[in-house]
């Protein structure tokens, strides 16, 4: 065999490996540019995740903001009814029977229940406070008598929640303890004697 012969038998042996190291060279780069969209299609998956997680963060927000302008609102309109709901309850409570008898109160007395009712209904009510424990949180000491101390001896204006806040404390009077005999004595002789010195 001469050399082109040679050359010639061994070009076609030479050309496949050179194919299957191109066909190997090929595989590589295709994972590698596999690899490489992957990690870019992770990317926008945990991209699009996070922009997710922050619009359902973000409708909750507004969502509770919305909630708290509305409790706002709901809050300061009731708070300026209170008054007038304070002046029909004393105005009906200070009827005379003379007055009692007349139509007219009866209808002032349905439109007091209305005004009432639609305010309890809008998540209004009443905080107890007579005979109760004094809390500070619902209770507004306005004065201190005789009574079983720290108890709610006398409501001064009654207090009221909206939901599960205060809107307006009670104001009340609280019993500061009994005093006894020999105090009570004691009391008053200071008393005489300071008018008489005076």
């Amino acid at each position: 065999m001469d050399e082109n012969e040679l050359s010639a038998e061994a070009m076609p042996r030479m050309g496949e490996g050179e194919s299957v190291e191109g066909e190997e060279e090929d595989v590589e780069s295709l994972k590698k540019a596999l690899a490489e969209e992957q990690a870019r299609a992770e990317g926008y998956l945990a991209s699009w995740q996070r922009a997710q997680a922050d619009f359902v963060n973000y409708k909750r927000r507004t969502e509770q903001e919305r909630n708290e302008m509305v409790m706002l609102a709901s809050a300061t309109l009731m708070l300026n009814l209170l008054p007038v709901l304070d002046d029909l309850e004393r105005a009906l409570d200070n009827v005379s029977e003379k007055l009692s008898r007349i139509t007219w109160v009866d209808g002032i007395v349905l439109i007091y229940r209305k005004l009432k009712a639609t305010l309890e209904g809008n998540g209004l009510s009443e905080i107890k406070a007579l005979g109760e424990t004094f809390d500070p949180n619902f209770h507004e000491a306005a004065l201190y008598d005789d009574g079983e101390e720290g108890k709610v001896i006398e409501e001064l204006q009654k207090g009221y929640m909206l939901h599960d806040r205060v809107l307006r404390p009670a104001m009340v009077k609280v019993g500061k303890g009994l005093m006894d005999k020999e105090e009570e004595e004691e009391t008053s002789q200071e008393e005489v004697q300071e008018e008489n010195n005076g």
